[in-house]
């Protein structure tokens, strides 16, 4: 029911009590963490935050004039529409569901266009910090929409506003937000035009429609999983990240979303065009943002930086509540170390090579020595308190989990095939060495780890490969590449889902969109990388998946071979790779209806 004072109180003391009601709900909520046990708390307690604050929001509407009669102004109603708009974000962060994001879109846009916290602004530094705190958020916003035209005027208008904020406050030191223009900067030089030709989030303009996914025999997938909920996180030095959303987490991100129903086709269609549509046109995003025939965005939890103990403390969060038709992901990006050799180490995992023979099996505390290797996620020197374990994850394993683990200590996590707690998790694991860019001078701090790229943006990974950049790609030969690599998906993906010889493993993850989109993609950066000339025969180069898939989708066969073959000659690389002697073009062969397995 919608508030409203008694006869006996005036409608700004009604006003005033609704809005500290509010601040307290909204103190509190701030500080509640995103994932914690008993989600359906936290959803109960954000609705009923949500009701006062709708309750402050129309009812100002409704008494405008008497409560500025009273002494309202116009910035104290952007604030109430700040925090509006900070309750969408920040559930939209906890719940991945994109109609909270564009609520939140739709609010910031409304005090931009409206200038509530114009007035008196340079006057009042509290009031330019609030400015100045709104244009962040809203930057934020618009990166996850990929509204890149509106990211480029708040960035404009943010430049000006804190060169101004310096003038007029000068004893007030600015520094702050002149490194959060830089980090926006770096991370708009690095999430190109290029690497956003296509939308990194699900399409169903160009990926395949959930219903229509061929299905793995039963006799082979016992039962069929969906991803539920993603862990993501990321710790490298002096990686791009804006805000606690760093390069590699945020692609991540996308990947494992739907794109919002047709918005991408709304615009232009300009050469290098953005997810989303321009700014000049509007778009009604909540009726726009989903499509009510797919299911809903997997959850996602975005870590950034975090302690080893709080991954943990989520991880098991995750899996405590995870449907048990459900899977977790888990994308760690980070650099390794090797550490330990007694029986004092915190792992309790040998390598794979220990495993193979039985005598020696896993440590059993007596002293034995092996090594064992983590990923920093945080500074040296502090033995293991922030390192992450392959053991850490081992208790996990009573419920399906899928590893994306970048980083050059990857093959550490191949140690978990043999010791999990009942479920086998399926990996994926980069290569141990940094990938040779061919002439751009890429790196993992420029532009974020190919590996991710390749499973995120997997022509645009390739394009950097061969050392082809945004700023001179023909978009004709980049689309007729692009027609290939989704053919090849396809292909790729009905080989896997016929063999008599996959694990189940793979098997029972195949049906999910996300998961199978990812899986198709690592065959193409393993076939790219395992032929790549500067790479070819490079072990350290190579990615891995554990358990083995079919052999029949090996980089060694006649059919991987031909896809590559095929993608580099549209490009006019062929001379940067190593084919099998006699590997010939389809349109080449002259009659040959041979088989195309090894």
């Amino acid at each position: 029911m919608q508030a409203q004072p008694t006869p006996n109180i005036p409608v700004s003391e009604f006003y005033w009590t609704l809005l500290h009601k509010a601040d307290k709900k909204f103190s509190k909520i701030r500080e509640l963490p995103y994932y914690h046990r008993n989600r359906h708390e936290y959803d109960a307690y954000f609705y009923k935050v949500f009701k006062v604050y709708t309750q402050l929001w129309k009812f100002q509407q409704e008494n405008r004039q008497k409560l500025v009669e009273a002494g309202l102004r116009r910035s104290e109603i952007g604030e109430i529409a700040s925090r509006i708009a900070q309750l969408y974000l920040g559930q939209y962060m906890r719940t991945s569901e994109a109609s909270y994001l564009s609520e939140a879109y739709i609010f910031y846009e409304a005090i931009l266009s409206r200038e509530y916290f114009k007035e008196g602004m340079f006057q009042d530094l509290g009031l330019a910090s609030k400015q100045l705190r709104f244009i962040s958020r809203f930057l934020m916003v618009c990166l996850l929409l990929n509204r890149r035209e509106m990211v480029q005027q708040l960035l404009n208008q943010l430049r000006v506003l804190v060169d101004e904020c310096k003038r007029t406050f000068q004893e007030t030191d600015f520094k702050e937000w002149k490194l959060v223009i830089q980090e926006i900067v770096r991370f708009l030089k690095a999430d190109t035009a290029f690497m956003n030709i296509r939308p990194l989030r699900y399409s169903l303009v160009l990926d395949c429609h959930p219903d229509s996914l061929p299905h793995v025999s039963a006799s082979v997938a016992k039962r069929s999983l969906r991803l539920r909920d993603a862990i993501l996180s990321s710790y490298h030095h002096n990686e791009v990240k804006f805000s606690e959303l760093t390069l590699d987490t945020f692609r991540m991100l996308q990947c494992l979303e739907w794109e919002p129903s047709g918005s991408f086709y709304q615009s232009s269609g300009a050469k290098n065009g953005q997810n989303g549509a321009p700014a000049s046109s509007r778009i009604n995003y909540s009726q726009d943002i989903a499509d009510p025939t797919l299911p809903p965005n997997p959850r996602k939890a975005v870590l950034y930086r975090p302690s080893v103990t709080h991954f943990l403390a989520v991880l098991a969060t995750v899996c405590e509540e995870l449907p048990p038709d459900g899977v977790i992901l888990i994308y760690l990006s980070a650099s390794g170390a090797g550490m330990y050799s007694d029986a004092t180490s915190p792992s309790t995992l040998a390598y794979p090579s220990d495993r193979l023979n039985p005598s020696r099996g896993q440590s059993k505390g007596d002293g034995s020595s092996f090594q064992a290797g983590c990923l920093q996620f945080g500074t040296h020197g502090n033995g293991g308190m922030n390192s992450i374990y392959p053991s850490d994850l081992v208790p996990f394993t009573r419920r399906p989990l899928f590893l994306v683990i970048d980083s050059d200590n990857s093959e550490a996590f191949e140690a978990i095939n043999g010791v999990q707690k009942g479920e086998t998790p399926a990996m994926l694991l980069s290569s141990s060495s940094s990938y040779p860019f061919a002439s751009i001078g890429s790196s993992r701090q420029s532009s974020g780890s190919l590996f991710t790229i390749f499973l995120t943006a997997p022509l645009q990974a390739f394009c950097l490969l061969i050392g082809i950049s945004g700023s001179d790609i023909d978009m004709d030969t980049y689309n007729k590449a692009e027609k290939l690599l989704s053919s090849s998906f396809s292909d790729w993906g009905s080989t896997l889902v016929t063999s008599d010889t996959i694990d189940p493993v793979w098997a029972q993850i195949l049906s999910d969109p996300f998961l199978r989109r990812l899986l198709l993609r690592f065959l193409f950066c393993r076939a790219a990388l395992s032929l790549y000339a500067p790479t070819f025969n490079k072990k350290e180069f190579i990615p891995k998946c554990i358990p083995c898939l079919p052999a029949s989708v090996l980089p060694t066969t006649a059919a991987c071979q031909t896809v590559i073959l095929q993608i580099v000659n549209v490009f006019g690389a062929t001379g940067k790779f190593v084919f099998s002697e006699g590997l010939e073009l389809p349109e080449n062969r002259q009659g040959d209806s041979e088989s195309m397995s090894s």
